[in-house]
């Protein structure tokens, strides 16, 4: 397919260029350039990528990362950010950005808020002050961040709630995206909802298609990983979408694992964001294909070839394992850096592959052959 000659002028827009199977290759349009899809956003919360620099990032052609709405607005907030001429001009970032709404941050920050129709009341985790977050606000705020895509305030439940709680939490999720929606103006930032509904199928679906109703941009799929199995993800993802519009982008928010990409897509998933990258790398793990490998065991103090051979990565051209495992034994702070350019190339490599298999309509086969590897990957050997 030439990308070069479809008709992107309409900005948002979603362009879904062909299928195999249930995954689907696709090509979002923001304001900040195209986004090939399936991808994976690596996560900058607070506006950067940690240890990372944008030029890092453009080198491996990430078109997009990720920011919070929570976090940025507590810190600078929104005030500097709007003195800066927005998020993109304050943190140097030429590509584009999608912020979470801060539902998440504020499920895990339990002690501290409290949930009403109106909104979230909270304390900041950073100095106890007190703050409302509405549907409303948050939306003005990513709207001065200049976010190429919003999310809606959305309530984030924990895992197990009961079908009561469950339903009455989607139906404040529900009246919020609402909210917010009817704010939206139709302008070059794009908005998606949120849909919720716990461990409970049917409520997944109901919320799929009043939400698909509300004609949003895109649509994200929230309230897993949250530390419920992974056959509960599946399910929770199963039951709604394949109600959400065939024509938007279907996001599933804060899912990273390399399995749960390739075994997503399969199921019609075309966004992705997680820390897995970025965090496992400052711990000293390394994704390589079939696996991970921790650099700080003992038996690559020795070792002297790349981290993974043929890899292209700056890390993997220029360094050892013996020396990375120096790095980090001595706890230099360059070793969180190699790690991470390394994982970040990994991730970004595997998305390629993804998406060239669906657009060859072969991903059931390459994906097959893709666990296969893995499960026969010992690392031990490697």
């Amino acid at each position: 397919m030439n990308l070069k000659e479809l008709n992107l002028e309409h900005i948002p827009s979603f362009n879904l260029l062909g299928k195999s199977g249930k995954a689907r290759r696709g090509l979002l349009s923001l304001a900040h350039g195209k986004v090939e899809t399936p991808v994976f956003m690596p996560v900058g919360t607070q506006a950067s990528v940690k240890t990372v620099r944008n030029s890092d990032l453009l080198k491996d052609n990430w078109q997009i990362i990720l920011g919070n709405t929570y976090h940025l607005y507590l810190r600078p907030g929104t005030a500097i950010i709007a003195d800066a001429g927005g998020l993109h001009k304050f943190m140097s970032w030429e590509k584009n950005i999608l912020t979470d709404s801060g539902g998440f941050q504020l499920f895990s920050l339990s002690k501290l808020r409290k949930r009403s129709e109106e909104g979230y009341h909270f304390q900041s985790h950073i100095d106890g002050s007190s703050h409302l977050l509405t549907p409303e606000n948050v939306m003005e705020a990513q709207k001065i961040f200049g976010s190429d895509i919003m999310m809606v305030l959305d309530e984030c439940l924990e895992q197990p709630s009961d079908r009561n709680r469950t339903e009455e939490s989607l139906g404040l999720t529900l009246r919020w995206a609402e909210r917010a929606r009817r704010m939206h103006t139709g302008d070059r930032q794009a908005l998606f909802g949120i849909v919720q509904g716990g461990a409970f199928p049917d409520l997944r679906r109901k919320s799929a298609e009043i939400l698909a109703g509300m004609e949003f941009d895109g649509y994200a799929i929230g309230g897993v990983s949250v530390g419920e199995p992974r056959s509960l993800m599946m399910k929770a993802v199963r039951s709604c979408i394949g109600y959400l519009p065939e024509n938007r982008p279907r996001y599933l928010m804060g899912v990273g694992k390399p399995a749960d990409l390739v075994d997503f897509v399969a199921l019609g998933v075309d966004m992705f964001d997680c820390v897995v990258p970025t965090r496992n790398a400052r711990g000293g793990a390394f994704f390589v294909p079939g696996g991970h490998i921790n650099i700080r065991n003992t038996r690559f103090r020795n070792d002297t070839a790349p981290v993974q051979q043929g890899c292209r990565c700056y890390t993997c051209s220029t360094y050892s394992r013996s020396y990375i495992r120096h790095l980090f034994t001595a706890k230099e702070w360059l070793a969180p850096i190699l790690a991470t350019l390394h994982n970040l190339h990994y991730f970004s490599v595997l998305m390629g592959k993804i998406r060239m298999a669906v657009e060859e309509r072969r991903y059931t086969t390459w994906r097959r052959e893709w666990h296969r590897r893995r499960r026969s990957f010992d690392p031990g050997t490697f």
